[in-house]
């Protein structure tokens, strides 16, 4: 097993929305609720919006623009991860990235991240595949909008690279259908892979990302924000500073009362048997 606990990771994104002090804001609240790392997006507009959106005009904050003019809008580059890159050290809380494109990646090797992420928008590049597993980093692979066959060719190349791995289940609506969620693939993956399964949810409220704690997701994704109706299309699947903290205690106690499976009588139980056991 990858972690001896649920690794939780805050998903800032692009939930910042290009503005360096919102997502310092972002880093402290999840720092605050106890998180294991926070992560965020990283591309080169340029390269991986494609040819076809990238002059559809947007309705935004800094007013009607292209597709690509917003896009790189909210890109943060070197001089902003420099700087949270040194308030995530000064927080000693890691901080990494899903890179959309070999540019990111090589850009997000220059800050040696801890892990990397493949997001279900690129689980079918293969060549980016095995890049990443070359690097030979804890990769968290998402698998939304992907086949099973998709996914198996994923893990074939994770482990001919020997490069460790969390497949992580997915949904890829904002936000997702409860109905739509089938927790139950984190289990089949499990038998079906013989690796470790997380969960990366985009549904509103926490119930079923606790369900996913109990069905034995070793790993937990969730978008953040500081208000669900901020701008921006990843803010209403996201998970609000009150309810992160909520997120976090209810995982930690859902870990104790999972316990191990082995069979004991308590001694708050052994007290008790003496009153209501009248016969042996």
């Amino acid at each position: 097993m990858a972690f001896s606990k649920t690794f939780i990771i805050a998903e800032i994104g692009i939930n910042h929305n290009g503005s360096l002090d919102i997502a310092k804001k972002l880093i402290d609240i999840a720092h605050k609720a106890g998180v294991d790392a926070v992560k965020f997006q990283k591309r080169a507009p340029d390269i991986c919006v494609p040819e076809s959106v990238k002059n559809k005009m947007r309705e935004t904050p800094w007013g009607e623009i292209t597709y690509l003019e917003y896009r790189k809008k909210v890109e943060f580059g070197e001089d902003e991860y420099k700087e949270i890159d040194a308030y995530c050290n000064k927080l000693s809380i890691p901080w990494f990235a899903s890179a959309w494109d070999f540019q990111s990646l090589e850009f997000l090797e220059k800050f040696y991240v801890p892990f990397h992420k493949i997001p279900s928008a690129l689980l079918t590049y293969t060549d980016y595949l095995i890049e990443v597993a070359k690097i030979g980093k804890l990769t968290f692979i998402s698998t939304g909008m992907s086949t099973i066959d998709d996914i198996k060719n994923a893990v074939n190349i994770f482990n001919n690279y020997n490069c460790p791995f969390v497949l992580m289940h997915c949904v890829s609506s904002y936000p997702a259908n409860i109905e739509d969620l089938n927790l139950s693939l984190i289990q089949k993956y499990q038998e079906m892979f013989g690796c470790d399964v997380g969960y990366s949810g985009h549904e509103a409220g926490l119930t079923t990302t606790f369900a996913a704690v109990a069905l034995g997701a070793i790993a937990i994704e969730r978008h953040i924000t500081l208000d669900r109706s901020m701008w921006g299309t990843d803010h209403s699947a996201a998970v609000e500073p009150q309810g992160l903290d909520k997120l976090v205690k209810g995982i930690r106690a859902i870990e104790k009362a999972i316990g191990k499976p082995v069979k004991r009588i308590l001694e708050s139980e052994k007290e008790v048997a003496k009153k209501l056991r009248y016969f042996s």
